[in-house]
């Protein structure tokens, strides 16, 4: 393929991956949004938030270019690595900082003087499908940020999993989690880790956090084929305006991907 062929084809899967990723996380940044425009959300002229196995830096680049400080923990070199060539991309190193190390280090990072002062806000997205004691991590976000921070916590959720499982043949799998969800196997990890309904993850959190709002998180996205967000103009922006809709819904909560919770911290 001709350099010039292949520069289009790039940029052309840019733009497929970016509408993907809009319609994904749309639901969550907007959470976000007014949760850091929310009176005292901070007390300075920026935000001090902890990304808690923030990897490349998908969220942390953003908040970054708003011009909050970001500190990004996360087990793995490679993504850290990955997370300091997309801040230098963005022009934002200045404000972002990666950490290699887990939950169960997140107060020792954090009271060694990583962030500016105790954090107005954690992202922990992804990460309970992966800990041994969800409740243990939660406790150690909560040691870490000031009272009445913000806590933005995303997870797989067990319904849709179960479905998901099912349609794809796996269906021992999908029996394993229809009643209860095993915890991690590291062997398995990310495939038969923590999942949760939306009763089980508001049980979590009730007796330390206020929860402000709960989410469901790609009700339809994974359902729509790629191909027709690719090809039929408008497609990407209805569907976004769609999962904004039905979000809040909780008719919605069990077919969602994911389960987005906000919460402040008692």
């Amino acid at each position: 393929m001709p350099a010039s062929d292949r520069a289009t084809s790039d940029r052309a899967l840019d733009r497929a991956s970016e509408r993907r990723s809009l319609v994904r996380t749309g639901v969550v940044w907007e959470a976000l949004r007014r949760a850091l425009a929310a009176p005292g959300a901070y007390a300075e002229q920026r935000a001090s938030i902890v990304d808690l196995g923030g990897g490349t830096g998908g969220f942390a680049v953003p908040l970054a270019e708003l011009g909050h400080r970001v500190l990004v923990v996360d087990p793995s070199p490679d993504a850290l690595a990955a997370l300091g060539r997309r801040a230098a991309e963005h022009g934002v190193t200045d404000l972002v900082t990666g950490v290699q190390g887990d939950v169960a280090e997140l107060p020792t990072v954090v009271g060694e003087g990583q962030v500016d002062r105790p954090a107005d806000l954690v992202l922990c997205h992804g990460v309970l499908e992966g800990v041994e004691d969800p409740a243990a991590a939660l406790a150690a976000v909560h040691e870490v940020l000031r009272p009445g921070g913000a806590l933005s916590l995303l997870v797989a959720q067990r319904h849709a999993a179960v479905i998901a499982r099912a349609m794809a043949g796996h269906f021992q799998q999908a029996r394993t989690l229809l009643d209860t969800s095993p915890p991690p196997d590291p062997s398995t990890r990310g495939a038969m880790g923590h999942r949760f309904t939306a009763e089980e993850l508001t049980a979590l959190v009730e007796t330390d956090w206020e929860v402000e709002a709960l989410h469901g998180i790609r009700v339809f996205a994974d359902l729509v084929p790629g191909s027709l967000l690719d090809l039929e103009p408008g497609a990407t922006a209805a569907l976004a305006e769609l999962e904004q809709a039905v979000a809040e819904r909780p008719e919605y909560l069990p077919l969602a991907a994911q389960l987005h919770l906000l919460a402040r911290r008692r």
